[in-house]
């Protein structure tokens, strides 16, 4: 029970036991001690809890040079079309994760500040990707309500030959 002994101070200066203050005086004593030994345990948990071995390091970044890699292959062996594109895009969002991940330190982090961070490009992604497919159909109904008609050409009159 921390605030048993404030408690006893309080009611002493009360009854005139203790000068005024001295409750006071108490109290800041009291949060001074308990904010050392918070801001004690706090960097001792955060410098243990931040000091990662050099080597995850060095190994993501060999993958993101063996990613880098198959991203110049895709251009390498001209893959065209759709999985030109897939590949590359694929590549690149393992990369930026991998970056993010480890070199940005998420991976570490909270749950709540990976959704702060990952969440709105994906829900992005989502509204653009639906965006993309309504404008594919309003282009497309386009064409179909607005085209011009095609007519049949005019017949030609004969001409006459001498």
């Amino acid at each position: 029970m921390a605030h048993a002994p404030a408690q006893h101070a309080e009611q002493a200066e009360q009854a005139g036991a203790l000068p005024a203050g001295t409750v006071l005086a108490a109290h800041a004593g009291q949060a001074d001690h308990a904010h050392a030994m918070h801001a004690e345990g706090h960097h001792a948990s955060h410098a243990q809890g931040q000091q990662h071995p050099l080597g995850i390091y060095f190994k993501i970044w060999a993958l993101l040079f063996v990613l880098s890699i198959g991203s110049y292959l895709v251009d390498y062996f001209h893959v065209q079309g759709y999985l030109r594109w897939s590949l590359i895009v694929v590549l690149m969002l393992l990369k930026a994760g991998l970056i993010v991940a480890v070199f940005m330190h998420m991976l570490w982090e909270r749950l709540a500040l990976m959704y702060a961070i990952i969440v709105p490009p994906v829900l992005l992604l989502v509204l653009l990707s639906i965006g993309a497919f309504e404008a594919d159909y309003t282009f497309l109904t386009r064409g179909t309500f607005f085209a011009p008609t095609a007519q049949a050409p005019a017949a030609q009159a004969p001409t006459p030959s001498h």
